[in-house]
């Protein structure tokens, strides 16, 4: 019999951001039973996990969200009080393709995720409560919880009102040169949710069916809604990974429309980092905004790209600038988002530890040095999507 003081189930725990919340809670809690739930789809990869897959207090479990009946299954066996759902679809080209997809994993998936816990968790002696006897045999009572991340993207978008960029409002400690706004407004977590892509469309409801779960039966949850994420084990259909691979081999470099859109960035063990914080001291029914307190244009972000990757390829900076290639915008291309994380600042203390441009740097290094890992992930079927996805 173990004598863990929580068990805990994050979903899509093989995937980007999902393994590195699963590594952060692994190695921090070692008297935490984690279990890594994932159906190990495209973006799925056990490989993201090497270093903690033997661990005694890891399990991993291969499995679909959508499967309702074996989700409280496994609630049941490893008596779980505390879910960080992260589980999705979560790329807005694959959305437009296949939008049928994205609702089932997106909304079913987190209403089978969310009724799993409604049921296990009012079945205990006090509900939303379960008890368990700790390493010294004494019986100890820990607050249940359903913490479900989400995006930005569920907003809408911002207008571009000032293309050369203002002063920002907000700034932290690893605020760099380049820290200023395209806009005067920002997503806060009083904005209004307008969601415009198959994709945010799923996630915004996923977001709604957890609130409804506090709202009308009264489970403890919490919801956050975060920026674009960057960092070592992205799947590399998103830009950054995608592009330095690329530079890597000299291929085009496919840029949306003029390459203007913006975005803010959020290095990926920061937010691992506030997800943690959050999840343990986060206010029950509360939002909070996850970002990285910068915007940057899409082809600023790929020139950067381009200097750092150049130059850790001993190429001199810039040499690959031609490679860069305008193709035609995608449907639907939201033009700005820029999120106000002041809150989570203010009352968690949590802000970015990196300026974005170490954060690339960082992000570049890795990539170069685990090449092997890059290579397998883009091998076979991703040659026939990027061909398909981009034309180039």
């Amino acid at each position: 019999m173990n004598h863990y003081s929580r068990a805990i189930v994050i979903t899509g725990g093989a995937g980007f951001i999902g393994s590195h919340v699963v590594r952060l809670f692994v190695n921090k809690y070692p008297d935490y039973h984690i279990i890594n739930i994932d159906k190990l789809t495209y973006a799925g990869n056990l490989a993201n996990l090497d270093d903690i897959k033997d661990r005694p207090n890891y399990t991993f479990l291969k499995a679909d969200i959508c499967d309702f009946e074996t989700i409280l299954q496994t609630l049941r066996r490893y008596d779980v009080d505390g879910i960080i759902h992260l589980a999705a679809e979560s790329h807005v080209d694959r959305s437009i393709k296949d939008p049928f997809t994205f609702a089932r994993t997106n909304v079913m998936g987190t209403l089978s995720m969310l009724q799993a816990a409604k049921i296990f968790w009012e079945s205990q002696k006090e509900p939303w409560k379960l008890s368990r006897v700790n390493a010294d045999g004494d019986e100890v009572c820990t607050d249940c919880r359903f913490y479900h991340i989400s995006t930005d993207e569920v907003y809408g978008a911002l207008e571009l009102t000032d293309p050369q960029g203002i002063e920002t409002p907000f700034s932290t400690k690893a605020s760099s040169a380049h820290h200023h706004a395209y806009g005067q407004e920002f997503f806060t977590e009083e904005t209004k949710y307008q969601p415009h892509s198959p994709y945010s469309a799923s996630k915004a409801s996923s977001d709604h069916f957890v609130r409804a779960f506090h709202d009308t039966y009264g489970m403890p949850t919490i919801v956050t809604n975060c920026s674009n994420n960057y960092g070592p084990f992205q799947f590399p259909e998103k830009l950054i990974p995608l592009f330095i691979n690329n530079i890597r081999h000299r291929k085009p470099l496919p840029v949306y429309g003029t390459g203007e859109n913006v975005r803010d960035w959020l290095y990926v063990e920061d937010h691992a980092r506030a997800i943690d914080l959050i999840f343990h001291k986060g206010k029950v029914a509360d939002t909070y905004n996850i970002g990285g307190f910068n915007e940057w244009k899409n082809i600023d972000i790929i020139k950067v790209l381009i200097a750092t990757t150049d130059r850790l390829l001993g190429r001199e900076e810039g040499a690959d600038n031609d490679l860069i290639t305008f193709v035609t915008d995608r449907k639907g291309h939201d033009m700005r988002y820029a999120i106000d994380s002041r809150k989570l600042q203010r009352e968690l203390g949590w802000e970015p530890s990196l300026q974005f441009e170490e954060g690339i740097e960082k992000t570049v290094k890795w990539y170069l040095e685990n090449q092997d890992w890059l290579d397998n992930v883009t091998s076979g079927d991703y040659q026939k999507y990027y061909e398909k996805m981009y034309g180039v």
